[in-house]
């Protein structure tokens, strides 16, 4: 099972990147628990700087943008998805 994780406070652009993750997971039939991180402490571990950020299986794939839904759908893929 993949392991997501939206890094944010919460913001409109937070809730759009988790969206793009749903549809994703739920496009590719993947098993995947996806995990919205709102904990400053917990995001700047991933050394994010601007939100949102995106997380696959403990890898930062993206952050400080809202990438296209195949980009997330091909970083599910490559993480075995």
């Amino acid at each position: 099972m993949l392991e997501i994780k939206v890094l944010g406070p919460g913001c409109a652009n937070c809730r759009k990147l988790e969206e793009i993750a749903r549809e994703a997971v739920a496009q590719l039939g993947a098993e995947a628990k996806i995990e919205k991180v709102t904990d400053v402490q917990a995001i700047l571990a991933y050394d994010v700087l601007k939100t949102p950020g995106l997380v696959i299986n403990g890898k930062l794939v993206s952050s400080g943008r809202i990438p296209a839904p195949a980009s997330v759908a091909e970083w599910i893929r490559e993480a075995g998805g």
